[in-house]
């Protein structure tokens, strides 16, 4: 059974129970000044991971969410209402470039369609605003470039919204894997997939314009960063299926359903499965001397899992709140950004996104380039 102990008493146990190679969000900033600042963030969309986050600017201690962008009339009253927004820090996207006017913004956090990710990034960036994007970051590696060139340009930081890096049963699985506590591992399992039979035909997720591929942009993702962060190693070549359409009415598109198995240079192989017709969402580790695994796993949680020692017994944190708080924890203490969530790390998926939909597409078995 997970224990809800709070956020600060977590913060100040696992430290001592796991090692202070564990990346953490820092919990005090250098001095008193600067402590009692918080980071004033614009929210740039306000869809369905919008209202997540809600509970993140709640429950931060150095994030205050203090603008927002929005086209609809009827969300920008409500938020600017519930946040007690002022009226010059609601903007619509016709008015977004004029941020860069508002001292009174720090950051702006882009949760909109992953088709415009690059496009308001860059626009950030040149409004002089730091930036955290959710992921898939971009629909190709030279337009994550493109986007970490526009923030180093500017002189100011981006961040891909990479949640689990600040969840405790992730921390343990990045340990176990990378420090090798039950031998090397040799394979990876992982799998996420929801059930959207009753998803709108017009969603955008199902439009490849706008989404720029179905369930492995939108899932997948998660598949490969935890192969990744486990082991620790860049993945050196891919093949991939799609799986046959069992919803052609939706998925016209995009893809419904795939799978892929990476190589690694150590040797370790990860395969895993996306989709959207079922419910999925496990991890599994096989190491020479044991295993580690999760189920649920990859989703918001709560999670649950154990290792070849027994049960995990980890506290349940509010991720969105931890991953705002390091940034701007970093960003106020004039410190780069961690690599983890860093814009090249977006750009290290996006790399293996591209090499799994070319062996699909294919039926080859692909080379990854180099990065």
């Amino acid at each position: 059974m997970l224990t809800n102990y709070s956020r600060r008493t977590f913060l100040e146990t696992i430290g001592l129970s796991m090692g202070a190679s564990i990346l953490l969000p820092a919990s005090t900033l250098p001095d008193r000044a600067r402590a009692d600042r918080k980071l004033n963030v614009a929210l740039c969309g306000l869809g369905r991971y919008a209202n997540v986050l809600k509970r993140g600017f709640a429950e931060s201690r150095h994030c205050r969410l203090a603008g927002i962008v929005t086209g609809t009339p009827a969300k920008a009253a409500q938020w600017q209402q519930e946040f007690k927004l002022p009226a010059q820090n609601v903007y619509t996207y016709e008015t977004f470039d004029q941020l860069r006017n508002n001292p009174d913004i720090d950051l702006i956090y882009i949760t909109l369609p992953n088709g415009l990710h690059k496009d308001y990034t860059i626009r950030a960036a040149q409004a002089g605003k730091h930036v955290i994007v959710e992921k898939p970051m971009a629909f190709t590696v030279p337009d994550c470039r493109a986007m970490i060139d526009a923030c180093r340009k500017a002189g100011v930081q981006l961040a891909v919204g990479y949640r689990l890096h600040y969840e405790p049963h992730h921390i343990e699985l990045k340990r176990l894997g990378q420090q090798k506590v039950f031998g090397p591992v040799r394979l990876i399992e992982a799998s996420l997939g929801y059930q959207l039979a009753g998803t709108p035909p017009d969603d955008w997720h199902l439009k490849k314009a706008i989404a720029g591929g179905g369930a492995l942009m939108n899932l997948g993702v998660y598949c490969i960063q935890s192969a990744r962060y486990v082991l620790g190693e860049e993945p050196i070549s891919v093949t991939a299926q799609y799986s046959p359409v069992t919803m052609p009415q939706l998925f016209r598109e995009v893809e419904e359903n795939i799978t892929w198995q990476l190589t690694f240079p150590s040797g370790a192989v990860n395969t895993s499965a996306t989709t959207a017709n079922c419910n999925i969402d496990r991890f599994y580790a096989s190491a020479d001397n044991g295993f580690f695994e999760l189920s649920p796993a990859l989703s918001y949680g709560p999670f649950q899992g154990r290792s070849s020692q027994g049960p995990f017994n980890f506290p349940v944190v509010n991720q969105q709140a931890a991953l705002l708080d390091d940034v701007a924890s970093h960003i106020l203490a004039h410190k780069p950004l961690p690599a983890h969530i860093a814009g090249e790390e977006g750009l290290k998926d996006m790399r293996v996104i591209e090499g799994i939909y070319r062996a699909a597409d294919s039926g080859n078995k692909i080379t990854l380039p180099p990065l």
